[in-house]
C-alpha cells in the first residue's frame, strides 16, 4: 500500500473490465442459453429418453431381483471374466458384507448407474481413441479438449447439465460419463500408438488391409492399456457418483452427501466401503479379463 501512493493508479489497480458490462454480458450470454434450451427442450427430451428407459430398467432389475439371484449372476461374471475362483470369493464376500450393513439396494442402484456410464463412455470413448491414433490432426483437435475435461472442476460440470437437462438420474448420468470418459479415449489412443512399427510392418507385408490391422494387430497389443482406460473409467464414474448425487442421483453417493451434510462419520464410512468394495470387484475383473484376452491373441497370433 506505501509503494501504490507513489506510482500511478493504473499500475497498482489491475485495468479489469467494469462490473456493470460484466453483469451486462453474464445476463445476455445466461439468457440466450435458456432460451436456447427451452426452444429446444422437446427434442433434448427425446434424445435423452433412451438413456433414461435404460437406466430405470436396470435399476429395477437390480433392486427388484432377489438378491440370491444377482449375486450368484455377478459371481459367475466375475468368474467367466477372471476365471479366478480368488476374485470371485472375493466379490461374494464384498457383496455379501454390503448387505449385512443394510446397503444392498443403494449399492445397486450404484451399480446400476455406474455400469450404464461406463459403458456409454466405452461406446463413446473406443471409436474417438481409435481415431486419435489414426490421424494427428484430430488428435491435436480433441486434445485440448480432454484437457479442459480432465483439469475442470467436477462440481462445475453439474451447471451445463443442470441448465440443460434439469434435475434428474440422467441429467447426473451426463454428467459422469463426461467426467469418466476422457481416461478410455486417451488410452485407446495411447494402446494403439504404443504397438511396435515393425509388427505393424509384418502386417502390410502380409497383405493387411488397415481395418485388419486395426482389430486383428493392433487392438489385441493394445488390449491392456485400453483395460487400463475402462478400469480408470470405472473409478472416475464411482467418484462422480457422490458428486451427481446433488441432482438427484440416488444410491450411495446420496448417502455419502448426506453423511457428509450432517456429519455421520459411521454412516459415511459404511458407504464409502461399500463403493470401494464395488471398485475394486469391477478393477480385478476387467483387468483378468484384459490378461486373457491378451494371452487368448498371443496365441492366435503366434
Amino acid at each position: 500500500m506505501a509503494t501504490c501512493s507513489f506510482l500511478p493508479n493504473a499500475l497498482c489497480r489491475f485495468p479489469a473490465i467494469s462490473d456493470q458490462y460484466i453483469r451486462d454480458a453474464r445476463k445476455v450470454i445466461d439468457e440466450g442459453f435458456k432460451g436456447l434450451v427451452r426452444d429446444y427442450s422437446s427434442v433434448i427430451d427425446t434424445i435423452v429418453q433412451p438413456l433414461q428407459w435404460f437406466l430405470n430398467y436396470l435399476e429395477k432389475l437390480f433392486t427388484n431381483s432377489p438378491w440370491i439371484v444377482v449375486l450368484a449372476v455377478m459371481m459367475l461374471i466375475v468368474y467367466f471374466a477372471s476365471r479366478s475362483i480368488r476374485i470371485t470369493l472375493g466379490t461374494a464376500i464384498g457383496m455379501v458384507m454390503i448387505g449385512v450393513i443394510g446397503l444392498w439396494n443403494d449399492t445397486m442402484i450404484t451399480l446400476a448407474i455406474v455400469t450404464v456410464s461406463t459403458l456409454i463412455a466405452i461406446i463413446i470413448g473406443l471409436p474417438i481413441g481409435i481415431l486419435m491414433a489414426r490421424s494427428e490432426r484430430i488428435q491435436s483437435a480433441i486434445n485440448p479438449a480432454l484437457d479442459v475435461m480432465q483439469t475442470l472442476p467436477s462440481f462445475v460440470y453439474l451447471i451445463p447439465v443442470v441448465v440443460i437437462f434439469g434435475i434428474g438420474k440422467v441429467p447426473g448420468l451426463i454428467a459422469v460419463v463426461i467426467y469418466a470418459v476422457p481416461p478410455m479415449i486417451r488410452l485407446t489412443n495411447l494402446g494403439i500408438r504404443l504397438v511396435d512399427r515393425e509388427v505393424l510392418e509384418a502386417a502390410d507385408a502380409f497383405g493387411s488391409s488397415s481395418a485388419q490391422k486395426l482389430w486383428n494387430v493392433q487392438m489385441p497389443l493394445a488390449l491392456p492399456t485400453i483395460m487400463a482406460g475402462i478400469n480408470q473409467t470405472i473409478m472416475m464414474s464411482l467418484a462422480m457418483v457422490v458428486v451427481a448425487s446433488m441432482v438427484g442421483v440416488g444410491g450411495l453417493g446420496k448417502n455419502t452427501l448426506q453423511a457428509i451434510n450432517n456429519q455421520f462419520f459411521t454412516f459415511g464410512f459404511m458407504n464409502g466401503f461399500a463403493l470401494v468394495a464395488i471398485a475394486i470387484i469391477f478393477d480385478r475383473a476387467s483387468q483378468a479379463f484384459g490378461k486373457r484376452l491378451q494371452k487368448h491373441s498371443e496365441v492366435v497370433h503366434g
